[in-house]
């Protein structure tokens, strides 16, 4: 919202007044004198008129979630345990999931009231890189490497998914590089080469490496390092 409409909604002022108000160096946001009416000011930033709070800034928040098998990667639902439940309750209003994980899957979740910042580690144009470890039913055939660099053919989105990195880790388990977060996409990669997901564990989104002392179902809030990995 434009901080010239903020100062007239919550000050009782005129827009013109407001315009005023904020040219004259009355107005702080994040404690900084603005002179801009027209700049764009989110509901984390503070503003004050002449020291008097006027929109007291929420408090960002972004969390690591190791994820546990059985919790659907939801805020909430009537038949089943959401990862939401894992979270304690005052931190659970506004949190959303950047880059949901299937029920049956594990690792690595992100947890923010932050959207902006979370579109950015999911808008597939952005190309974060998200990396899984992955168990199949049958051994992984030699071509699969070549058919998951090459991009695989998605009749319902009627498109080809992002080209893929895959490293054979034995037999039957890979470490899986992708660039998107289409439905189901690994297991709807692997199907497509005559094979069958039996376990998927994420390990990274971009540079945010799913922190290895916690524990199952435990989560923490991401360090500044981490939130400032993402890009701008």
């Amino acid at each position: 919202m434009k901080l010239s409409r903020i100062l007239s909604n919550r000050n009782g002022v005129s827009r013109r007044q407001a315009n005023l108000l904020i040219a004259s160096g009355h107005v702080a946001v994040n404690d900084a004198i603005c002179r801009e009416p027209a700049i764009e000011v989110d509901r984390f930033s503070s503003v004050r008129v002449d020291g008097a709070i006027i929109q007291t800034g929420e408090h960002r928040l972004y969390l690591m979630l190791n994820k546990p098998q059985g919790f659907l990667s939801a805020t909430v639902d009537d038949s089943h345990r959401t990862v939401l439940d894992l979270i304690d309750p005052d931190l659970r209003p506004d949190l959303h999931i950047a880059g949901r994980l299937d029920r049956s899957s594990t690792g690595l979740l992100i947890l923010t009231n932050d959207g902006h910042w979370s579109r950015q580690l999911t808008e597939p144009r952005i190309k974060i890189p998200k990396v899984y470890r992955v168990s199949t039913a049958y051994p992984i055939s030699p071509e699969t490497p070549q058919r998951f660099a090459e991009g695989i053919w998605f009749e319902f989105e009627q498109l080809t998914t992002s080209p893929a990195h895959l490293d054979l880790l034995s037999p039957c388990k890979a470490r899986v590089t992708i660039y998107e977060g289409r439905y189901h996409q690994l297991k709807r990669m692997f199907h497509a080469v005559g094979n069958r997901v039996t376990a998927l564990h994420r390990e990274r989104m971009g540079n945010i490496l799913l922190d290895d002392t916690l524990a199952v179902g435990e989560y923490r809030p991401l360090t500044t390092g981490e939130i400032n990995l993402m890009p701008d």
